[in-house]
């Protein structure tokens, strides 16, 4: 896929080259549309009107800024560039497929443990399967999920002396579950009114961002464990879970911020 990527950012920059804004007006080039434009530059048409006539997909753009896109200077060298990235990324399509099918087979008999966990927020199929796949689903191997998290490598390490604390940044390891785990959690803390995205919120305001998604991204492993060890799908605590559970607290904080303001409060418990 990051070949497929790599590969695709190349022609946009052949493209570019031939003064050819094509990405502007199509948010997928390889799309239907885009693969019939670079077919027709590749055989070598070149008029905006016949570019613009291979597009037969809804676009955004008016029929004015679609031929001012498709208005270019494309030279031999130009085709033949395009020609080369093209006949690659056919190939990768055509390697991706038979790898999905080869993993898709491998994952057969853990199928049922891959749904449950892509029903947690930001959790796609696929990622569903990279979790599975790098912990198992075998979750006695793991005493507690503290020990998953200190095994995955997403909880602070133990550098201290002389009882100060002097590094919390995580230790080195997990590659791909840390990767995909954390690219998960952003995707999750986009889901309004839920649990992590209140988490994540709370922390960012005192630890940071980056503090804050990977904590995110501990709750949703540690809720993997969880869920792998009682076979249950997701359960969603709610973004209003850290006030109930300790609500005196929350009306403490509150408080101070209104007298901070300038404000007398005086609290009545309802």
């Amino acid at each position: 896929m990051r070949e497929r990527a790599a590969h695709l950012q190349r022609i946009e920059k052949v493209l570019e080259d031939a003064n050819l804004k094509l990405s502007v007006v199509l948010s997928d080039i390889l799309g239907k549309g885009g693969r019939a434009v670079l077919q027709a530059l590749v055989d070598g048409h070149s008029d905006p009107e016949y570019l613009a006539s291979c597009i037969t997909t809804r676009v955004k753009a008016s029929r004015a800024e679609l031929l001012e896109a498709l208005r270019g200077r494309v030279s031999a060298h130009h085709r033949f560039m395009l020609k080369v990235h093209l006949s690659h990324i056919d190939a990768l399509d055509n390697a991706i497929s038979a790898i999905e099918r080869e993993v898709g087979a491998g994952l057969e008999p853990f199928r049922q443990a891959a749904k449950l966990l892509s029903t947690m927020p930001g959790l796609s199929a696929v990622a569903a399967n990279v979790v599975v796949a790098e912990i198992g689903i075998d979750m006695s191997r793991f005493a507690t999920p503290g020990h998953l998290l200190s095994w995955a490598c997403l909880c602070p390490r133990n550098d201290e002396s002389a009882g100060k604390r002097r590094s919390t940044r995580l230790r080195r390891g997990g590659q791909w579950l840390k990767t995909t785990l954390v690219q998960a959690a952003w995707a999750a803390v986009k889901v309004k009114g839920s649990y992590l995205q209140a988490q994540f919120r709370r922390l960012r305001a005192r630890r940071g961002t980056k503090k804050a998604i990977v904590a995110a991204a501990a709750s949703m492993l540690t809720a993997a464990w969880h869920m792998l060890r009682d076979g249950t799908e997701w359960h969603d605590l709610g973004a209003a879970h850290f006030d109930r559970a300790d609500a005196a607290k929350t009306a403490n904080r509150l408080i101070r911020r209104l007298q901070q303001i300038g404000y007398v409060v005086q609290a009545t418990p309802a």
